[in-house]
């Protein structure tokens, strides 16, 4: 069955580009122009990628993330016209799993779009689940539970997550998670990592500790902290 993408996007020739990209690979694809539309959209419908604008009429694009992450942790890209970090660093503590800034390359963008969607559907692990210190990790569903209570997490959060818990006791560092989660071609820096790792801490409550910040290093996942 062909995924379905919803781009929200207020710019009809921009929006038109980035669907018959999509359309090409196979995607289904829905519209909305702007945020409004784009939460009604979601609401109907069963959707596996948004791609989202940020400087959107009615409603913007961080307020649109902010409400679906309440209630979904369906893979967001968001799009970003803006060159001015602390932005995409709060799309990153809203919840978005990645962005492409203005002006970009479609192929680049349908490429993020499809290395998410990949991710998620071919989760590298040989076991269906990970328990550690009371968090459980179930790949083929990609949810988490902590001591058997349901822990939404987004996908990246997800993704750091089970990385860091498959390899517990070993430091990873930011470069090592910014090319494990994004890929090489990602122009954020260790900001943004910090950020995710914030969010998942706080979704992980006193579980939180068994995340290790070394200095000047990176992070790892401990059980004795």
């Amino acid at each position: 069955m062909a995924k379905t993408i919803l781009i929200v996007e207020d710019e009809p020739i921009l929006r038109e580009v980035i669907k018959d990209y999509l359309l090409e690979e196979g995607f289904e694809v829905l519209e909305a122009g702007d945020g409004k539309q784009a939460l009604a959209t979601f609401q109907e419908h069963d959707l596996h990628l948004i791609i989202l604008d940020i400087m959107l009429p009615e409603l913007d694009g961080w307020s649109v993330c902010q409400r679906i992450r309440k209630v979904s942790n369906v893979p967001i890209i968001m799009l970003t016209a803006r060159s001015d970090e602390d932005d995409t660093l709060l799309g990153f503590e809203l919840g978005a799993d990645d962005y492409v800034t203005k002006p970009y390359s479609p192929a680049i963008l349908l490429a993020r779009a499809k290395r998410l969607l990949q991710r998620r559907d071919h989760p590298e692990s040989e076991d269906d689940t990970l328990s550690i210190s009371g968090i459980t990790v179930h790949f083929p569903s990609r949810t988490v539970s902590v001591d058997g209570a349901s822990c939404n997490l987004t996908h990246t959060e997800f993704e750091i997550l089970a990385y860091l818990m498959k390899n517990k006791g070993i430091i990873i560092s930011r470069e090592q998670l910014i090319t494990k989660i994004w890929g090489y071609d990602f122009v954020g820096d260790d900001r943004t990592v910090n950020s995710h790792v914030r969010n998942l801490r706080s979704k992980l409550g006193e579980h939180a500790k068994f995340i290790v910040t070394v200095v000047r290093s990176g992070y790892k996942f401990e059980d004795q902290p």
